[in-house]
């Protein structure tokens, strides 16, 4: 697992764990997420009203907050950043990120060089030499993460990493990975649907769906079930990319991310995949603050990436 994406060490502050802060059009949502012995904790996950034009706003969140205290990260947007499948370079570990700068240079709409790269392993098991060994790049425009920092920093937020929300995620699904065995998560949001499969700690798919959570809720019956079914063709077809690609682990369960019950998706999966499908409730493994309300409800999707960030535990860097 990378140590961090797009991680600056800017400074971690004296509070134990992370505090995710992310930027809506309107509002500021906030997580302070540490460990406990082997449990997570969720301190709080609280939600502020703002202006993007006022200076002063994001401040004035910041210091109710007492954001100096931790080590503080964010998500970006998914069209802020690209995730691209490569071969991995056979190269020594300090020659890696240029070796995947110079393979991924033809895969951007923008110049290499104005790219800020990080690598995410695709580990393989001992033996598997004959099979190709793959990783995945991280890409963000500099002005992005230029842009990004200064705007945190001007509020008086210090940003120790940048993250994404395929990893954050990832880290939410390992809580319900069984031994041995992996896990696949589907979550939508505003931005659409997030397929991800993690096993043993690693992120192995992640690819995103242009359905998002507003066309779910609001489309007509006939127009709903078209949508399920194309949901369910694509988490197919994902469950069948890791048979194939990674036949040294075996999927355990196919993790559901809150989505309202009438909406009909659970029981349209479950009816139609040979994996369980069981509900991505964090408030089965790690503890929520208990006056933010159903964390298994469909209010809460929001929060499982925001959480998912705030769960991110330093292992080794690439």
């Amino acid at each position: 697992m990378s140590a961090s994406l797009f991680g600056k060490m800017l400074g971690r502050g004296a509070a134990p764990g992370w505090l995710v802060v992310e930027l809506g059009e309107a509002t500021v949502s906030l997580a302070h997420v540490r460990h406990e012995g082997a449990r997570a904790v969720a301190e709080f996950a609280e939600e502020r009203d703002w202006d993007p034009k006022e200076p002063r706003s994001l401040e004035r969140i910041a210091k109710e907050f007492g954001a100096r205290r931790f080590a503080c990260t964010t998500l970006l947007k998914p069209s802020e950043y690209q995730i691209l499948l490569v071969d991995a370079p056979a190269v020594k570990r300090d020659e890696l990120k240029p070796a995947i700068r110079w393979r991924i240079k033809d895969m951007l709409d923008y110049h290499v060089d104005d790219a800020t790269i990080d690598v995410l392993d695709l580990p393989l098991p001992a033996g598997s030499e004959a099979r190709p060994h793959q990783m995945y790049a991280v890409a963000a425009r500099n002005d992005t993460i230029r842009s990004t920092v200064e705007r945190f920093e001007k509020a008086g937020i210090r940003l120790s990493v940048i993250d994404i929300p395929d990893t954050a995620q990832r880290n939410a699904a390992m809580l319900f990975e069984p031994e041995k065995r992996g896990a696949v998560a589907l979550t939508f949001d505003p931005y659409g649907g997030l397929i991800t499969a993690v096993y043993d700690g690693e992120l192995y798919l992640s690819r995103r769906l242009d359905i998002h959570a507003g066309q779910l809720a609001e489309a007509a019956p006939e127009e709903r079930a078209r949508l399920l079914d194309r949901v369910l063709v694509e988490t197919q077809r994902s469950l069948d990319h890791c048979e194939r690609s990674f036949p040294f682990f075996s999927l355990a369960r196919v993790l559901l991310g809150p989505v309202p019950e009438e909406i009909g998706l659970r029981a349209h999966l479950a009816a139609n995949l040979y994996l369980p499908v069981e509900a991505l409730d964090l408030a089965q493994v790690m503890r929520l603050p208990a006056s933010s309300g159903s964390w298994g409800s469909a209010e809460s999707a929001r929060w499982v990436k925001l959480l998912g960030a705030g769960l991110r535990v330093e292992k080794r860097a690439l």
